[in-house]
């Protein structure tokens, strides 16, 4: 009799055990999973960095082409690229994004540069990029909501209380890139 409680122990004990270690593992997973996002959006957004001057050396070439927005936007840029945590960077990010649309539809008074083949190709690569970023950005909050409700659940919470992980900040949108555009059109009367 004394022997099959012991078993029993030690049946029960391993799948603690075991369930500990599932419960560790996944919650590694997914602490790697919001790493790896951001890694594949801090890669587009390095990419985004590096086009930003060679599309600002294409507008000075226009001598009237207003310098305080160049200026802006590479200050914009080197403000971005030096900011180290999420909520920080999603918002120079978002500044910088700001400061490229500004750009660009400064561009259309300049029927000279908007023709130009090498601003619309590197215009069209940055808005490529930004549409990669948000496409990244979706799968970064998907990953971070994924392991905020993760280390809030239980019986998980009590393992990540253990491995000392805390809830994650997303990468939003700045408001002003939610709000609707306005459209009207002016039609002959």
């Amino acid at each position: 009799m004394n022997y099959i409680v012991w078993i029993v122990a030690a049946v029960v004990l391993f799948v603690l055990i075991a369930f500990f270690f599932s419960l560790y593992n996944g919650l590694i997973t997914v602490k790697n999973n919001i790493q790896k996002a951001w890694a594949n959006i801090d890669v587009l957004l390095k990419q985004r960095h590096d086009e930003i001057p060679k599309l600002i050396k294409v507008c000075e070439g226009y001598a009237q082409f207003e310098k305080k927005t160049l200026t802006d936007v590479i200050d914009l840029r080197n403000s971005a690229a030096s900011a180290s945590q999420v909520g920080d960077r999603a918002a120079k990010e978002n500044q910088l994004t700001a400061g490229l649309h500004r750009l660009f539809a400064l561009a259309e008074s300049y029927p000279e540069l908007k023709s130009n083949n090498n601003f619309l190709q590197l215009q069209n690569r940055v808005s490529d990029l930004e549409n990669q970023v948000a496409d990244r950005r979706e799968f970064y909050n998907e990953s971070v909501n994924n392991y905020n409700i993760r280390i809030a659940s239980l019986p998980d919470a009590f393992v990540a209380g253990f491995m000392n992980l805390r809830p994650q900040e997303m990468f939003k949108v700045a408001d002003a890139d939610k709000a609707d555009v306005d459209i009207s059109f002016n039609l002959p009367k």
